[in-house]
């Protein structure tokens, strides 16, 4: 578990982790609403060289970026009803495509998944502190410790 106590702090452990990530790698941003999961989206977007405004996908349901060093494709499903709106939307070519993806609130649509990902808990502990876990599924070669 790594403990963040800003969202400077949380922006800075993203960019670190984008230096670990590789095309086709898919990263699942959970956690409560402001729990921080855009804060560690734009520290990864920076990290790969993204230099503009990095804003919450949350009404366009995707915000792909192709200034890095790779593709990002940052997307928020909290807005998903029906998993089937991703199939119809064409969006399984961003996964585990080109470049990375970030997906917050992945479980609205879990069987557009890859079994390969990243799994990123964000917990608020209180109003600046966040507790962040990561956990590697389906062979993503990932640990913590390579962030320290």
């Amino acid at each position: 578990m790594i403990i963040t106590h800003s969202a400077e702090e949380t922006r800075a452990l993203g960019a670190k982790l984008a230096a670990h990530l590789q095309p086709g790698d898919v990263v699942l941003l959970k956690g409560d609403l402001g729990a921080g999961k855009s804060e560690l989206a734009r520290g990864v977007a920076r990290g790969l060289g993204i230099s503009g405004p990095v804003p919450s996908p949350s009404f366009t349901i995707l915000n792909a970026y192709d200034e890095g060093s790779v593709p990002l494709y940052h997307f928020d499903w909290y807005r998903i009803h029906d998993p089937d709106e991703i199939g119809e939307m064409g969006f399984e070519e961003q996964l585990g495509g080109d470049g990375v993806a970030l997906i917050e609130w992945s479980e609205r649509a879990p069987e557009y998944l890859p079994e390969r990902t990243l799994n990123i808990i964000i917990r608020t502990v209180d109003e600046n502190t966040r507790e962040i876990t990561m956990e590697p599924h389906g062979g993503f070669c990932f640990r913590e410790d390579m962030l320290l």
